[in-house]
């Protein structure tokens, strides 16, 4: 579910190296796009249904596994399809967990670090349970994936199925949309254009930023693992939005001067995955640092540009 977003793609082609017999993508390309998995295309276990998963779900023959990727990840997204990223988040998730309780399989849930909103602790552990505006201009993505917690534990406790439950910070590489707002495709973009660099705030808040193949690398140890509660997945790596973009500035070689807008209402200030449980259950942690990332990143965008 999600399988021709950003993450969804990677995931699929991660699966298909890994071995399984099929993968089947189901999207309905709203914020997703067939060109994530058009290299896919000739592969014989791989085959990509559009659907919107707020609609009942059923697949023909066995499944082992549903990862629930589908989801607006934006607030540029969340802030114009509100009504569609809270019944994704809702309604989506129930169906890819009647589908999972059917097939007998397990489901793993793409959850978020903005369970944890505005935190106020430091950094974030699983059993933190945040600090989050309900009401605020990006609660419908927060208490939708609150919900999507909520309704996977109940199929868990009271319908028996196996879920997995991931927890994910920042995470970046190609095929991000270069026009989804957040903080990597922007930094990026105005430095190939070289165009100036747009901070909000005063750059000093803070986020951990995890490459999209540690991230996949995360997901499918989880998913294998029996692992019932929620897991962060993400890099610990913690440096300041104005550190960041100049790190792009040197990666990408070029951009303008830094360019200061005021915060957006309910951006969190701190961000930094506390990954003790991923460490000690599954034997993960990151093995991409940014200056290894941002390169493969930023020639990804140049390509779209």
């Amino acid at each position: 579910m999600g399988g021709a977003g950003f993450l969804g793609s990677h995931l699929c082609e991660r699966l298909l190296a890994d071995g399984a017999a099929s993968v089947v993508a189901i999207d309905n390309l709203v914020t997703g796009n067939e060109r994530n998995v058009e290299g896919l295309k000739t592969e014989g276990r791989f085959e990509l249904i559009k659907q919107d998963i707020t609609t009942p779900l059923t697949l023909a023959g066995p499944v082992d596994f549903v990862f629930n990727m589908a989801s607006p990840a934006s607030p540029k997204d969340y802030e114009v399809l509100w009504l569609e990223t809270l019944r994704v988040g809702s309604l989506g998730t129930q169906h890819g967990l009647e589908l999972a309780e059917a097939k007998k399989a397990v489901f793993l849930q793409a959850s978020t670090s903005e369970i944890y909103g505005d935190p106020l602790v430091h950094p974030q552990v699983e059993t933190y349970f945040g600090n989050v505006d309900s009401t605020g201009p990006r609660a419908v993505y927060d208490e939708a994936k609150r919900y999507g917690e909520a309704i996977v534990q109940g199929f868990r406790r009271k319908r028996g199925v196996a879920t997995r439950i991931v927890r994910i910070f920042n995470t970046y590489g190609p095929r991000m949309r270069l026009n989804d707002g957040r903080v990597v495709p922007q930094f990026v973009a105005q430095a190939l254009r070289g165009e100036d660099f747009t901070l909000y705030g005063d750059g000093s808040q803070t986020r951990s930023f995890c490459y999209v193949a540690d991230l996949v690398d995360g997901l499918v140890r989880l998913a294998l693992s029996n692992e019932q509660d929620p897991v962060n997945i993400g890099n610990p790596r913690e440096q300041t939005i104005a550190e960041f973009a100049e790190a792009v500035r040197k990666a990408a070689g070029g951009g303008g001067k830094i360019v200061f807008e005021p915060l957006p209402p309910g951006d969190p200030k701190q961000r930094k995955p506390d990954i003790t449980r991923a460490r000690t259950l599954l034997g993960w942690e990151p093995k991409v640092t940014l200056e290894q990332g941002l390169p493969a990143t930023i020639a990804y965008f140049r390509t779209v540009l």
